[in-house]
């Protein structure tokens, strides 16, 4: 028997601030040899890009794979989203398949879980913090749900190039996080923040790294590709540089290849995957004024991880449907 998830029945059972427990432990795991990572396999069809993330969290008994596509017309030839994504679960002792569930809303609310972490570790933890959001989207919604889980956010600025997303997202998260969040006229204003995040699609540097100011930390969520980057060369060559995964970042971050294939940087910038930080084996921030960067790549040990809590939370509520397959 398979249990089958719903994108609704995903958002009943994940809060932020459990996937952010399991998120870090699965970081840890990563930092100790229990966890079983390959890197994401690429297929293209003739209209669209296909994904396979998967990963093994020994501990934690998490065995997974995500499947994410990305057909670019399916809006308007399928009346379906350009990325779609579901993640199956497997039982580790047996290898059979336990759950299929829908894998939109688990991604995001990992994805912020990570730069939660990151924010953690990396932030100061002064009172009544700004946080400063670059784009307006889904992404950008978890991760100052995120940020507000780990520091004491009393404000937020964000700014995108879409009005309605950016209304959308004032409405939607002011109740919500009980915080003042307002627009940012431009990129500088969201320099103003302790906690950036930038969480857009743009291919290229979308603020001025050498205007910004100390002692801030930085979440990278947005580009995923070699060729494309939001923080520029100043902004990298400043910061004291973390990822999520030293292998990913050197392969998919072009925020970290560009710089170094230009000559800006070399391959020691790259101080630590964040998993050390959990672990102690390298101290995060060190001193007030220091410029710390998380680049999140995204990785399969963060969906095992949370698929498997979305899982356990379901089984306990008795949600889903099961089917004989």
């Amino acid at each position: 028997m398979a249990l089958i998830l719903t994108k609704e029945n995903v958002m009943t059972v994940l809060t932020m601030k459990d996937c952010i427990k399991v998120v870090e432990q699965a970081f840890l795991e990563s930092n100790k040899g229990t966890a079983v990572l390959p890197l994401r396999t690429a297929i293209t069809p003739p209209d669209g890009l296909s994904l396979y993330m998967p990963a093994y969290l020994k501990k934690m008994g998490a065995l997974a794979c995500k499947v994410v596509t990305v057909y670019k017309d399916n809006p308007n030839k399928q009346n379906l989203p350009v990325t779609i994504g579901k993640v199956l679960l497997q039982n580790p002792e047996s290898g059979e398949v336990i759950c299929i569930m829908d894998g939109g809303y688990l991604t995001a609310v990992r994805t912020g879980a990570a730069s939660g972490v990151a924010t953690k570790y990396l932030a100061r933890d002064d009172k009544a913090q700004v946080a400063g959001i670059f784009g307006a989207g889904v992404q950008a919604q978890m991760q100052l749900v995120a940020m507000c889980e780990v520091r004491d956010i009393s404000k937020a600025i964000v700014y995108d190039i879409s009005d309605e997303a950016v209304n959308n997202f004032i409405e939607k998260l002011s109740k919500k996080l009980d915080i003042e969040i307002i627009r940012a006229a431009n990129a500088d204003e969201v320099l103003q923040a302790n906690i950036i995040c930038t969480a857009t699609s743009s291919p290229t540097p979308i603020f001025d790294g050498t205007i910004v100011k100390t002692g801030i930390h930085i979440n990278g969520i947005g580009s995923h590709t070699p060729n494309a980057r939001e923080l520029d060369t100043a902004i990298i060559k400043r910061s004291k540089f973390i990822g999520d995964s030293k292998e990913a970042c050197l392969k998919e971050a072009g925020d970290f290849i560009i710089p170094l294939n230009d000559g800006d940087i070399d391959e020691s910038h790259f101080y630590a995957d964040l998993g050390e930080i959990i672990a102690g084996d390298k101290p995060g921030r060190e001193y007030n004024n220091e410029i710390t960067i998380f680049k999140s790549n995204g990785l399969a040990i963060q969906d095992a991880a949370t698929a498997k809590l979305v899982y356990d939370k379901a089984i306990k509520a008795g949600i889903g449907i099961n089917i004989d397959l």
